[in-house]
């Protein structure tokens, strides 16, 4: 109960998101402005306000060595999609893609919810292991499987350090070891900027969901979609219990946020980068629907509620 009670206002959220798109309040390029301001601004504050004063009761490397294996392990088995018939190689890019991003809207939206404080500064360690990773991997896997006309690649390590979640995980990190935490009038600018950033996060995530694609997913995407929503927290469940003995919180929030849909900004980077951008939009909204009932059943599942 107590997790439906969190879910239902963010399915709301979500839901008044794609309604406003729907009448156009604002318009598509609003949308993607609100977007932008979450990513560069909103986010990083809230991430900067409470990583900087998280007491970590969990050992930080075991939370960071969990994620990081499962991430690894998804992201291998997107190439298992070279086995299925007919695949495209910038296809194959998408689904790897896919397998290694994580929505940061969302987890962070729930967790807060769920843990307050603490689940939000949970997740946002998480985000410090997951963005980064996330980004090598896509960038490495659309580089070689993709497609482009023009030849250019990107540099993920030029990527992440343009990053401003990374930049912010960066920031609130050193606050936190050097107990340089923001006080006076800095905290108060940190507080006023990141207040919004769920609520209109979870509206720009409703609003980018693209019911065209969603119509247009066929059993390949339905399938991996399913392997991303499932694989990935079962995986971060399992090795966090029984390699390394996380209960409690962090591993609730740790299967939180690996249970979230694939982030939606995968697909302007498929785009830049030749993989196959129309099944990444097909995956960004079937797994953004899926969601919904994949998320709380592998949390009933483990126990987590």
């Amino acid at each position: 109960m107590t997790f439906l009670n969190a879910l239902l206002p963010v399915m709301f959220m979500v839901a008044l998101g794609q309604f406003l798109a729907w009448r156009k309040l604002p318009d598509r390029d609003g949308w993607r402005s609100i977007e932008r301001l979450c990513y560069v601004a909103l986010f990083p504050a809230l991430i900067i306000l409470v990583l900087s004063r998280a007491p970590f009761d969990e050992a930080p490397w075991k939370i960071a060595l969990t994620l990081f294996i499962a991430q690894i392990l998804m992201a291998g088995t997107g190439l298992l999609a070279l086995l299925w018939p007919n695949v495209s190689r910038p296809a194959v890019g998408s689904i790897i893609q896919s397998n290694s991003r994580w929505n940061t809207f969302i987890a962070l939206t729930i967790s807060g919810v769920l843990y307050a404080e603490d689940g939000l500064a949970l997740t946002a360690l998480c985000a410090a292991i997951l963005i980064p990773m996330a980004n090598i991997l896509s960038i490495l896997a659309l580089s070689h499987f993709g497609e482009t006309e023009t030849g250019v690649t990107r540099n993920p390590f030029t990527e992440l350090i343009r990053n401003p979640l990374v930049i912010a995980c960066i920031i609130g990190a050193a606050l936190n070891v050097t107990g340089l935490q923001p006080t006076g009038i800095l905290n108060t600018i940190l507080e006023l900027v990141s207040e919004p950033a769920m609520a209109l996060g979870l509206l720009a995530a409703g609003a980018g969901v693209n019911f065209i694609a969603l119509r247009r997913a066929g059993l390949f995407t339905v399938f991996w979609s399913l392997v991303r929503l499932i694989g990935m927290p079962v995986l971060t469940i399992l090795i966090a219990q029984h390699g390394f003995g996380l209960e409690g919180v962090p591993l609730a929030v740790m299967a939180i946020a690996t249970a979230t849909p694939t982030a939606t900004n995968g697909f302007i980077l498929a785009r830049q980068l030749g993989g196959d951008a129309d099944l990444m939009a097909n995956l960004i909204a079937t797994e953004t629907v899926l969601a919904a009932l994949t998320m709380p059943a592998i949390l009933i599942a483990f126990g987590l509620l």
